[in-house]
């Protein structure tokens, strides 16, 4: 499904860094009118930071952070694919990524809080749903969802 010149790799320039967090606001923040800086929280330093760059445009179009939890457990967050992209197998790729990270740091569990409406998404790449979470912004119902990663890449 994505046929486009796409690298996921860590931001590698102030401007990188710049459109990393603007993505990550434009798509999960400004649309319920919350302040720009609301984008970032106490963990982007503990953080493995990824983007998705369309190369043939030179464009950043994706955004996700893995955040090492407690002894073999991280958190998928800050998942972003920007709106001209999406349906196109980005995010899937994303998330891919992110467990080749969490493998590399010897985590075997993987858990995240996902839109409701992202509940397939997520299902689709293996996660499960827990049990119902917080309601973000008064309006969006999230859920906990979580994957056991093996050693082989499943």
């Amino acid at each position: 499904m994505m046929n486009l010149p796409i690298t996921i790799r860590p931001p590698a320039s102030p401007n990188e860094w710049a459109a990393y967090y603007q993505l990550r606001w434009v798509i999960l923040r400004k649309p319920w009118n919350q302040p720009k800086g609301s984008e970032k929280d106490e963990g982007e330093d503990k953080s493995v930071h990824l983007v998705a760059m369309d190369e043939g445009q030179g464009k950043l179009i994706a955004t996700g952070r893995l955040v090492r939890r407690e002894e073999g457990e991280a958190q998928i967050r800050s998942m972003a694919v920007h709106s001209d992209y999406q349906g196109r197998g980005i995010g899937m790729a994303m998330v891919k990524a992110l467990e080749v990270e969490g493998r590399a740091i010897n985590v075997s569990r993987i858990y995240l809080h996902a839109r409701e409406s992202a509940l397939p998404f997520y299902h689709r790449a293996g996660y499960q749903t827990v049990r119902k979470s917080h309601l973000a912004f008064g309006e969006i119902q999230h859920y906990l969802l979580d994957k056991h990663l093996s050693a082989n890449g499943s």
